[in-house]
């Protein structure tokens, strides 16, 4: 079955624990303070023999127009017209509440169909909760206990009423393989505008964004397709420096974004064109690097900048000088709230994925072996020349090769520079991390084992 669940409630009552038992990953932050979640986040949710679409949402609450909770709350009802069915969600050990109240009868004069679901049944003290929830006027509502996985058989019998038979077309595996989305991630330090850019690229105010530091708290995954090409597009919260990450939350939304990035193809590094590379921005490059993903730099708030040819300089000196390991990585300038060079971003990107990918002949890279080594000798420690004879593309994503020698233990790490640099330059790829790994040949003259 193909459809798309949003669930609903007020602050606090287990939405994201329910999200993440649905689709089988600690994808959503979980904390015992209510409000964590702001931004919608969809998942795949598997439920018996149940596939659907399930979104979480921030909690239901009454706020100011204009206030960050009111914009919370744009984003939750956007989610519910979207959806085929909204489950809404109580505590059942807290019983009613005015907010519960409120918020039914707001979903009760929606055209979204709405199923009730009472969560923390785990002991008898629900009880009473659960029946308090005949109030409502949705029917009774499914008992279960979203942490201790209990009821879930029940949840799936409802939802499978509430929906009838909505059946997916059938898709080839070949077909599914080409359409495996490129996973973008777009990172960087707190309100640099990686919100506004993702939501200017995607055409709609997806996700939230504000004067306020720090909105984004979680990754939020978005499905979306450029010139027929699909992209996993990935906004993250902001990464400020360790020592000051002190609050458990920030803690938590650090190790998200950082599993995003581990997870993504190709990075987007947003710097802010009033203060661009600033060492906690060196810090995120060089995390993205040694985790082996593409990366692109977007300098935004290019239309404030007013220097914009000495920034650039500073900007590429930096680079130079703090960041040699990964020569040529692309800079863009752009503005995200203008929508100013937003598909030369993109290009870069397509650009960035496509180097990460790309596969050198053996025959090219053994003829460019002989070359290098003929034009730079590798050393001879203790009078011993090292013999590199062979060298093979072992991976992509990142480009990694194999190079076979005599002694690769004595090979010093400022040649291994050098041949870095040298593949990158000769085979034109520019900004990708490369991997070279040295192993030793069979000497044919030792015994056999």
């Amino acid at each position: 079955m193909s459809f798309t669940v949003a669930i609903v409630g007020r602050p606090n009552v287990g939405k994201s624990t329910l999200f993440n038992r649905l689709v089988g990953k600690r994808l959503a932050l979980v904390a015992e303070e209510p409000g964590v979640t702001r931004d919608r986040r969809e998942g795949t949710a598997r439920l018996f023999d149940l596939t659907f679409t399930v979104i979480d949402t921030a909690g239901l609450d009454e706020a100011e127009a204009a206030s960050l909770e009111a914009r919370m709350r744009d984003q939750t009802e956007r989610a519910v017209e979207s959806a085929d069915l909204a489950l809404l969600l109580i505590d059942a050990r807290a019983g009613l509440t005015p907010l519960d109240r409120h918020f039914a009868d707001w979903l009760r004069r929606g055209s979204t169909p709405v199923v009730l679901a009472a969560n923390k049944c785990e002991g008898r003290d629900s009880e009473a909760g659960r029946m308090e929830a005949f109030a409502l006027g949705l029917g009774e509502a499914v008992p279960l206990s979203a942490e201790h996985n209990l009821g879930l058989s029940d949840l799936r019998d409802t939802i499978a009423a509430a929906v009838g038979d909505v059946t997916e077309p059938d898709q080839s595996a070949a077909e599914a393989d080409q359409d495996r989305p490129m996973q973008l991630a777009i990172v960087g330090r707190p309100n640099v505008g990686k919100s506004t850019l993702v939501n200017k690229l995607i055409g709609e105010e997806r996700v939230l964004t504000g004067p306020e530091a720090g909105i984004t708290r979680d990754a939020i995954a978005i499905e979306w397709r450029y010139k027929d090409q699909p992209i996993r597009l990935i906004d993250t919260a902001g990464l400020r420096r360790r020592a000051k990450a002190v609050e458990k939350l920030e803690k938590m939304s650090a190790a998200d974004t950082q599993r995003a990035v581990n997870f993504a193809h190709v990075v987007v590094l947003l710097l802010d064109a009033e203060a661009p590379m600033e060492k906690q921005d060196l810090t995120i490059a060089r995390q993205v690097v040694d985790e082996g993903r593409a990366l692109v730099i977007a300098v935004n708030k290019w239309d404030l900048c007013p220097d914009r040819a000495g920034t650039m300089q500073a900007l590429s000196d930096r680079l130079e000088r703090s960041f040699p390991q990964t020569r040529g990585v692309p800079v863009v300038t752009i503005s995200a709230l203008r929508g100013d060079k937003l598909d030369r971003l993109l290009d870069a990107v397509f650009t960035a994925y496509e180097i990460w990918n790309r596969r050198i002949p053996t025959a090219a890279l053994n003829r460019w072996l002989a070359a290098t080594l003929e034009r730079h000798p590798p050393p001879a420690p203790g009078g011993r020349r090292i013999k590199l004879r062979y060298i093979t593309q072992a991976k992509t994503r990142p480009p990694s090769f194999a190079i076979f020698c005599s002694r690769p233990n004595k090979l010093p790490d400022s040649y291994l520079r050098y041949l870095e640099n040298a593949i990158r330059e000769d085979f034109d790829l520019p900004g990708t991390p490369i991997r070279i790994a040295l192993r030793k040949g069979e000497n044919p003259y030792a015994p056999k084992k």
